[in-house]
């Protein structure tokens, strides 16, 4: 069974993977692994992303390939982007980046620095 069949089968509720095999050594682990979330989203949205990759974010290119407008494209990847959670892409940062960026902004000296940095 491919994605595309289990998307159809699933349509749209949420499911649970209990064993995965290894197709080339024959290992298999079982449990309950959630799915990847973009394997979670319908076929129709898998599609859309799988082509808004493809034309590298081109808004004017998903514009050309689906025949819509530029809000329909907008609006679309807003509504996709609602079901996913995103991974904090600016965390805080922590131990010798966080001393370096305090040495840069001049808030401790390269003293203090060093001995921060020695200390962790």
């Amino acid at each position: 069974m491919d994605w595309q069949e289990l998307t159809d089968l699933t349509r749209g509720r949420s499911f649970v993977v209990e064993r995965v095999r290894l197709a080339d050594s024959g290992i298999a682990v079982e449990g309950e692994f959630e799915p990847p979330q973009l394997a979670q989203l319908g076929i129709e949205d898998q599609v859309f992303v799988a082509a808004f990759v493809r034309a590298h974010g081109s808004i004017k290119e998903m514009e050309r390939i689906f025949g819509v407008s530029y809000p329909t494209v907008k609006s679309r990847l807003k509504r996709i982007s609602e079901q996913l959670d995103f991974v904090d892409t600016d965390p805080a940062p922590t131990g010798a980046a966080d001393v370096v960026d305090r040495l840069r902004r001049g808030e401790i000296t390269a003293q203090e620095a060093l001995s921060e940095l020695e200390g962790a």
